[in-house]
């Protein structure tokens, strides 16, 4: 058993490292809020922009950002996060992006383009880092001021470079938020801009129709870039809150735990205390028996 010193000592350390998981709790618990309030309120408006894009590209014959072509070259922005102490939360997208070039495009050339440190750290030792000045760089600084002014040059960038023929596909690798406690690792389409899914009643087809104005062509143009620009804002304020929401969980958990060891060393302090006691005591009414005697 354990002296009695270190025992106290473990005690001393444990309390102090609850004190730091409860804190990081907290802060999170108190970011999240925020977070969770701006992707709950973007949501229907990036859902439905998204549902519109769809319908017009797909009556868009030869569109720019609609084309089917062979995925010789993907590119996945995987989006993770700067800091860790959040669980799983980093390691299931990096696991997922690596499930897709292992499956997925086995055959193909696939680029990686991180946003988020440790999705940075992890690829660039890896033949999938992008290397050289074309992609977008210092991305990881967008989570210390995510707005929409500050994520539309990214997407600018990307929709660019499949425009020009350097990727044939690219796909978004995030965490979505669903609450606190679950975020659901999403794998979603970028580009090319996928048509709507046949929705039928019976034995007819739905379809939207649209009354346009100015022209049809000239709001594609306007809309395209727009609704890439707000998905990919969109993802990146999911993943954020399921940051915070991944992390306020994984403290929780270390705080109670934490609190479970205290007890066991509490208990185990107690029990080693009690023992040096009853040896004390043994010995010292063994010293006065062999006076007496």
């Amino acid at each position: 058993m354990a002296n009695l010193k270190e025992v106290r000592n473990r005690i001393v350390s444990v309390s102090s490292t609850q004190q730091i998981t409860s804190a990081m709790k907290m802060v999170s618990a108190a970011k999240l809020r925020k977070a969770q309030d701006a992707v709950t309120a973007m949501r229907p408006y990036a859902g439905k922009l998204k549902e519109i894009l769809e319908n017009l590209s797909a009556s868009i014959a030869d569109g720019t950002y609609s084309q089917q072509r062979e995925e010789k070259k993907v590119l996945l922005v995987v989006i993770t996060s700067n800091r860790g102490l959040c669980g799983g939360f980093n390691a299931n997208v990096i696991k997922q992006a690596n499930r897709l070039i292992r499956d997925e495009y086995k055959g193909a050339k696939v680029s990686v383009l991180c946003i988020g440190k440790k999705g940075t750290d992890f690829f660039k030792k890896t033949e999938h880092g992008i290397v050289g000045t074309d992609m977008p760089r210092a991305l990881n600084e967008l989570f210390d001021q995510l707005t929409f002014a500050n994520v539309a040059p990214v997407a600018e960038r990307i929709m660019q470079l499949f425009a020009d023929g350097e990727f044939d596909k690219v796909e978004l690798i995030y965490n979505q938020f669903k609450n606190a406690a679950v975020q659901i690792t999403t794998t979603e389409q970028y580009l090319p801009v996928l048509p709507p899914a046949k929705q039928t009643t019976g034995n007819k087809q739905l379809t939207t129709d649209y009354i346009y104005e100015p022209d049809q062509e000239e709001i594609v143009k306007t809309l395209i870039p727009l609704s890439l620009k707000t998905q990919l804002f969109k993802a990146l304020r999911d993943s954020l809150a399921s940051e915070h929401g991944a992390r306020m969980t994984a403290m929780h958990k270390a705080t109670d735990n934490a609190g479970s060891l205290i007890k066991e060393l509490k208990l185990m302090y107690n029990k080693a205390r009690q023992a040096a006691i009853t040896n004390e005591i043994l010995e010292i009414v063994g010293g006065a028996e062999a006076l007496n005697g």
